[in-house]
């Protein structure tokens, strides 16, 4: 078997599908134990704890020292329904994480039915052809059948950070960290039987919880929690002295208590972060950090790559010119290759892998296939990988008694190696200015013959220049609307790559991205930091960058008060992805040590799916605002109602009873409707909001107390008219209750949206919030209709100017605050506060 070049290459075929399944099946999935799982008994004994829980055990305990035995059944009943309702979203949270921590997992590059595949490391099978390359995790144990230049970091085996040589028939572990060069290895063990399965180890789980909004959640949970403890005791000590009865102050003041512990939060944060990761990973991004998808809509610059990420990384040979002046377009016709140009295209095969996977070097390879190349049997006796000092690849081939050397790479590195004068120098940098600003990547090529033993580094050999040719990868159809879209959204897109200056400035151009100040690798190891971040906030094209100089444009943007996304795929990359506030991996093309150390992974390395997942995490933490606020606002009204008869000595209208059965309607709303709501129609089309500011901001904590108490103004209006009607207790507290229910609808709609439209508000569409109205007034209506089920809540009969009324609220409450929307628009605004941009 050989390949265009005449080169053998070993026959490995790997495993059939089949075989691989019938292993898969026989040995289970290649991960070890998971510690920590939340299982349904530990969700619903976490559940148990939760103080709302306890005070409604306590109220049906004190209704049963009152001898009420339905009263204390019903509570309990509301008791078990909030358990169960908390179980299930948080079991069903539980599964998306699962899912999601499938998906990140590390990935594989296998040999099956003789064809390289990606698959999950966890269906890598014992007998599997594992090919190995520099920043991958190796998946499974294996031995190894090749190696070039393999060294592993093998310290999460064995604490040893030094990394050692594996050579051909060694062994290679599970976990360990390929960081340079290359190989293939038959699988040995897998999960439980490799080696780091039988010391026990456990390896990292994607973190999902995001510090800051828990820590924000828990210390809002404390204040009203405190809040809602100290007026509960005032309560029951008003009532008792006041009115006598102890059992009946614990009542009011155990309604009051829940009234304003706002429990919601926590389950409203776990739920948000879990649903907007699965969301975001529908569309093919996966969130390794929940914490990122809050650094998301504060992002103001996104660094990215060229290759793959804004272009196709879809190769082919556009142009090849020889060092005598030759030269071919591919718009010529391959029949029109002149023979002259035969000794560039085989340098650029011979100096790409046998079993190409880079598509550049695919197109090296096509290209000499199609020009009917081929040569006599050769070995690969060495390759010489990029180096930092070097850019260059070079690999020599055993052909009878002497090696042919070929090299590709930098036009700068390959002049350097063919020790070539000023005057040759001069002339090919111009010949490359010329491709180079027609958007081609721009690759010179060099051979060699080589008697005696091989050097030690390419710059042994003495080589001579063959020619130079140009690669086409084509600009994504989408990447100039993204970038568009991002300006709009206030978010800079900079473009970093390795690639000639011309070429970066031509393919930024095509994608929208402003080129006109562009700087150098050479450039950024002139600058000093300082230098570097005045430079930096004008330049938006990096070009002829080094892997490790990215940390230092990261760190530069940062000093300048930049909130940085960074893309990246290589070992190389990590300190970069690490130090970025977003790092971004590529999926595709990406090295599992990139993977590891970024915080959201690109299945489709597509730049318009980063600027969908922005668009997505602006959406979620928006939807977040809008349950934050209405969780506040709702319980004004429910609190005010709860205290206002205590206050005023007029008849207690909601117990115990009454305020679970509101919480019953709350916690769906937060955590199902409003989560599913749509993004704002502005919400690319406004800056970013400042990296500090906090969800509850004071403004907002402004516009939730105006809705409440715009709602507890009408609620108890309502209430006052059913005092004055000279209805009974019954009456007035059916008649309250229906209209608190319609109000709590009424702050749904008004949370819906931070636009003063009523008829969007009404109109907008959310299956969600569909289904919970339905629900809820199906509930209502048995509740009011059904006598058992009325006596059960101790309600009267509502007549039809009553049943106005409670309708009339809501809708009134609606036009208020819409109408105060419409007068201030900044008091519901999503940013309270603009941050100024660097100029």
């Amino acid at each position: 078997m050989s390949d265009a070049t005449g080169t053998a290459i070993p026959s490995v075929t790997g495993l059939s599908d089949a075989e691989a399944a019938r292993r898969l099946a026989e040995d289970g999935h290649n991960e070890l134990p998971r510690r920590g799982r939340r299982t349904f008994l530990r969700i619903a004994l976490e559940v148990i704890r939760e103080p709302m829980l306890a005070l409604l055990i306590i109220g049906g305990v004190i209704y049963l020292l009152l001898g009420d035995r339905t009263e204390a059944l019903m509570l309990l009943a509301f008791a078990s329904l909030s358990v169960i309702i908390t179980v299930v979203q948080e079991t069903r949270t539980e599964r998306v994480l699962e899912a999601l921590r499938d998906l990140t997992s590390p990935r594989a590059l296998v040999i099956r039915g003789g064809e390289r595949k990606r698959i999950a490391g966890r269906d890598v099978v014992r007998g599997d052809l594992i090919v190995l390359g520099e920043g991958d995790r190796v998946p499974a144990d294996g031995h190894l059948i090749e190696a070039t230049h393999l060294q592993a970091d093998e310290s999460l085996l064995t604490g040893e950070s030094v990394a050692v040589d594996r050579r051909r028939n060694e062994s290679v572990f599970s976990g360990s960290l390929i960081v340079r060069g290359s190989g293939v290895a038959v699988v040995t063990g897998t999960g439980k039987k490799s080696e780091i399965g039988k010391i026990g180890a456990s390896l990292r789980e994607v973190e999902f919880e995001p510090p800051r909004l828990q820590t924000e959640m828990r210390r809002l949970v404390r204040v009203f929690g405190l809040i809602g403890v100290s007026a509960s005791v005032a309560a029951i000590l008003l009532y008792g002295f006041l009115r006598g009865g102890w059992l009946d102050a614990l009542l009011a003041g155990i309604a009051l208590g829940m009234s304003m512990l706002p429990e919601e939060f926590p389950v409203v944060l776990t739920v948000f972060m879990a649903m907007g990761a699965w969301r975001i990973s529908r569309a093919r991004v996966l969130t390794r950090k929940a914490a990122a998808i809050e650094s998301l809509g504060a992002a103001t610059v996104l660094c990215t790559d060229k290759t793959g990420t804004l272009t196709e990384n879809r190769m082919s040979v556009e142009a090849l010119i020889s060092s005598a002046g030759a030269q071919w377009r591919r718009a010529d016709g391959i029949d029109a290759f002149p023979e002259s140009l035969r000794l560039a295209a085989e340098a650029g095969a011979l100096a790409s892998a046998p079993q190409p996977f880079d598509p550049m070097e695919k197109a090296f390879h096509r290209l000499f296939a199609d020009v009917g190349g081929a040569g006599a049997a050769r070995v690969l006796e060495r390759a010489y990988g990029l180096q930092p000092d070097l850019l260059a690849v070079t690999q020599a081939w055993r052909e009878k008694d002497r090696c042919v050397v070929a090299t590709k790479g930098a036009p700068e590195a390959v002049i350097d190696l063919c020790r070539l004068g000023a005057a040759d120098r001069a002339q090919i940098l111009a010949a490359v200015d010329r491709l180079a600003g027609e958007g081609l990547r721009v690759i010179a090529l060099a051979r060699a013959s080589h008697d005696g033993p091989l050097p030690e580094t390419p710059r042994g050999f003495d080589f001579e220049f063959v020619g130079l040719a140009g690669l086409a990868d084509p600009l994504r159809e989408t990447a100039a609307a993204a970038v568009a879209e991002c300006r709009s959204a206030g978010v800079r897109v900079v473009m970093i790559t390795g690639d000639y200056p011309a070429t970066a400035r031509a393919i930024a151009e095509k994608a929208g991205i402003d080129g006109g100040t562009l700087i150098t690798g050479d450039d950024i190891a002139a600058m000093n930091d300082k230098a570097l971040a005045e430079a930096a906030r004008r330049a938006s094209v990096f070009a002829r960058v080094r892997p490790e100089q990215k940390l230092r444009i990261v760190k530069a943007l940062k000093d300048d008060g930049e909130i940085v996304a960074m893309t990246g795929d290589g070992v190389n990359d990590a300190p970069a992805l690490k130090a970025s506030h977003i790092g971004v991996a590529m999926g595709g093309r990406g090295t599992d040590v990139a993977r590891e150390a970024s915080s959201i992974v690109l299945l489709d390395d597509d730049f318009s799916a980063i600027v969908t997942t922005l668009r997505l995490g602006r959406r979620i933490h928006d939807n977040l605002r809008k349950a934050t606020a209405f969780i506040l606002s709702v319980h004004v009204p429910i609190a005010g109602m709860a205290l206002l008869p205590l206050i005023t000595g007029l008849p207690i209208v909601f117990g115990p009873v009454h305020i679970a059965f509101l919480e019953m309607i709350i916690d769906p709303v937060c955590s199902l409707v409003l989560e599913a709501e749509r993004e704002e129609p502005n919400i690319m089309k406004r800056p970013p909001r400042p990296p500090k500011q906090p969800l509850l901001t004071r403004s907002l904590a402004a516009w939730s107390l105006l809705q409440g108490l715009v709602a507890f103004g009408f609620v108890g209006a309502v209430y006052s008219w059913a005092i004055g009607r000279g209805g009974d207790d019954a009456e007035i507290r059916a008649l309250t209750f229906a209209a608190l229910v319609t109000v709590v609808f009424s702050l749904i709609f008004v949370n819906r949206s931070y636009g003063a439209s009523i008829v969007k508000a009404l109109l907008r569409r959310n299956v969600a919030l569909a289904v919970v109205a339905a629900f809820v007034a199906c509930v209502m209506t048995l509740t009011m209709t059904v006598e058992p089920i009325r006596a059960l809540f101790r309600f009267g009969t509502l007549d039809g100017p009553e049943i106005a009324a409670s309708v009339a609220a809501g809708v009134a409450v609606l036009l208020v605050l819409e109408l105060a929307k419409l007068a201030r628009p900044r008091l519901s605004s999503v940013n309270a506060t603009r941050r100024p941009r660097p100029s």
